[in-house]
């Protein structure tokens, strides 16, 4: 017979993976077709002129420059 009884495993230890989000490119910078902008949760910016929101509300270029 077992001496001890049997634990469970630990409810601790876990963390969570970064998410990566924020703004990628800041004022001035140059933007290629289809590079990503901010990556966000949520619709805290708004897609402008040659920006579209993805699925995941991520905004990207839609044209090339600053």
């Amino acid at each position: 017979m077992a001496k001890t009884k049997a634990t469970g495993a630990t409810k601790l230890g876990r963390d969570s993976l970064p998410k990566y989000l924020g703004v990628k490119l800041f004022a001035g910078q140059k933007a290629k077709v289809g590079q990503i902008l901010i990556k966000q949760r949520g619709t805290k910016f708004l897609p402008g002129k040659n920006v579209k929101k993805g699925g995941d509300d991520t905004l990207y270029a839609l044209k090339e420059g600053v």
